[in-house]
């Protein structure tokens, strides 16, 4: 089971409260990957669709920043496997919204 915290605009718009917790189906065996998570997250919360990647090519929106055991992993490739503790649910899955301006 896979934990993962979303940024409050996205929790309102999935409709739910605090982590969301998710079954990351893949191969046996196979690693958990950012691709898979949010694979995962936008089949069971559809409304979420765009908000995080681009519906075509399927990039991190600019605004968007994944941690994983307080480590930024933003821009680390899609199929890069997430640490143990995160495939274990012991470490949460962070999506946060960047904050920009001047």
């Amino acid at each position: 089971m896979i934990r993962v915290v979303l940024p409050f605009h996205l929790r309102t718009l999935a409709r739910v409260d605090g982590e969301v917790k998710l079954d990351v189906n893949g191969a046996p065996g196979a690693p958990i990957t950012h691709r898979a998570v949010l694979d995962a997250l936008e089949a069971r919360y559809p409304m979420l669709r765009g908000t995080i990647r681009d519906h075509v090519t399927q990039k991190r929106r600019p605004f968007v920043r994944f941690f994983v055991c307080g480590e930024d992993v933003s821009h680390d490739p899609a199929d890069t496997p997430l640490p143990e503790a995160i495939a274990t649910g012991t470490e949460p899955f962070f999506i946060m919204g960047a904050i920009a301006g001047g």
